[in-house]
């Protein structure tokens, strides 16, 4: 048969490591994978030499804002932003929308403002709040991917937090229909009584491990009782990894991820009013840096997701009392996490599993995050050894504002591959629905 495209490389990623490999696709999908010089007829073919193909990235983890706050972020840009980081895969969070994803009818809204602008694959959360509890099977039937909630304020009135009660009764509703609860865990009677300062120092002081702790400590309690799938979302408090690993131990479903920031930067560089470095949980120390290292290493810690949650430069402005919190990265991760893990001595492998194949398995994404035959052909031309310099102004999210302003990084994504095309100036991604 005539293939669609072969793609060619002498360090393709594969599920069991790096191989020189010919990527047959046909329809949008892998229909076969050959030796690199494998006679693969087919109407086009592209040999990238030493360059890797790695899967395709999927971030599981990105605030969108459209519809209600698109003047802070929108499919568009969001999109375009992660296809030329790599990513070929999100799944939109149901909060900073308005309306949030809390119900059919919204997840309809988010779905119609986001048909046809987007440049990647695109999947969507739906919200668990006070509101909507006892009726997160409709929206659930309707495709999301599962619910998130929050055990302290989200930042936006309209996403009102899950107290004790409240999110024992989410876990038992979720487990009822099977479906993962992903969390934001800080404790807020411990954030309440924490001090707090307008700048940096004060800041991280507001946030402390322990209120990360604490809560995650609660969500493994409440999962332990209801027999719910739990997901702890961007943990930055090393201090959180031994109640991880009882639970582990203990063969309860618990999961976690981390993101760039909390793996790339060190609290003691961080300027005292660069609000730019504001998120929440906040940026620790190098110590707490490389024990989230070791854990990711050691499989405690499942992925590695951006959490871009983007806003407009006003929102920025003032101090890290008033700032709003969130650091805008989907471009970035794939280049931050390999300059990062390489100094460690981990692979393009690592980094694969870490960031295509864990999150697709996260959310059961069955047909991505991996070169296998019969997967989406979806993948990432990356160049490891190229060094280049962050400018906001060359990213493509809505507004130009970075953490990583400056910084010289290595490795850049060359080209991405989404089922089997190029991404270029026309958007050709789909809305996916859980299955």
């Amino acid at each position: 048969m005539t293939h669609d495209v072969v793609l060619r490389s002498r360090r393709a990623i594969l599920p069991d490591g790096e191989h020189p490999a010919a990527i047959a696709i046909t329809d949008g999908r892998i229909a076969d994978i050959a030796a690199h010089d494998a006679p693969l007829p087919a109407h086009r073919d592209e040999d990238y030499g030493t360059l890797p193909l790695l899967p395709g990235l999927v971030d599981t983890h990105v605030h969108v804002n459209e519809p209600g706050r698109t003047h802070w972020e929108g499919f568009a840009t969001a999109t375009r932003a992660a296809a030329a980081g790599g990513v070929t895969t999100i799944v939109d969070m149901p909060l900073n929308s308005l309306p949030p994803t809390v119900d059919p009818e919204a997840l309809g809204v988010k779905r119609s403002a986001a048909d046809g602008q987007v440049f990647t694959d695109v999947g969507f959360w739906g919200g668990a709040i006070p509101a909507n509890l006892g009726r997160l099977k409709p929206l659930h039937d309707s495709g999301v991917f599962g619910f998130k909630c929050f055990t302290a304020h989200s930042g936006v009135d309209e996403f009102p937090p899950l107290d004790p009660d409240r999110l024992h009764s989410a876990l038992a509703e979720a487990a009822r229909i099977d479906v993962l609860v992903i969390v934001h865990a800080e404790e807020p009677g411990m954030l309440d009584a924490a001090p707090a300062g307008a700048d940096f120092a004060g800041f991280v002081a507001s946030r402390p491990s322990g209120a990360e702790v604490a809560a995650i400590r609660q969500v493994i309690d409440a999962a332990r009782h209801t027999g719910a799938r739990v997901h702890i979302l961007h943990l930055s408090a090393a201090e959180a990894l031994d109640e991880l690993r009882a639970a582990r131990h203990a063969g309860l479903p618990v999961t976690a991820e981390t993101c760039p920031h909390y793996l790339v930067l060190d609290a003691a560089e961080v300027p005292d009013l660069a609000t730019q470095f504001k998120c929440c949980p906040p940026i620790r120390d190098a110590a707490n840096r490389e024990a989230l290292w070791t854990a990711l290493a050691d499989g405690l810690i499942d992925c590695v997701v951006s959490d871009h949650s983007p806003c407009p430069p006003e929102l920025k402005q003032g101090d890290f009392g008033t700032a709003w919190g969130g650091i805008a990265s989907v471009q970035l991760g794939l280049s931050l996490i390999w300059t990062a893990a390489r100094e460690r001595g981990h692979s393009l492998s690592d980094v694969a599993t870490w960031m295509a194949t864990a999150p697709a398995s996260l959310v059961g994404l069955h047909g991505k995050g991996s070169i296998a035959i019969g997967n989406d052909a979806d993948l990432t031309v990356f160049d490891p050894e190229r060094r280049w310099r962050v400018r906001g102004a060359e990213l493509h999210h809505r507004h130009p504002i970075t953490a990583y302003e400056g910084r010289e990084l290595t490795g850049t994504v060359t080209a991405t591959w989404l089922r089997g095309r190029p991404v270029g100036a026309t958007p050709h991604g789909r809305l996916l629905s859980k299955e």
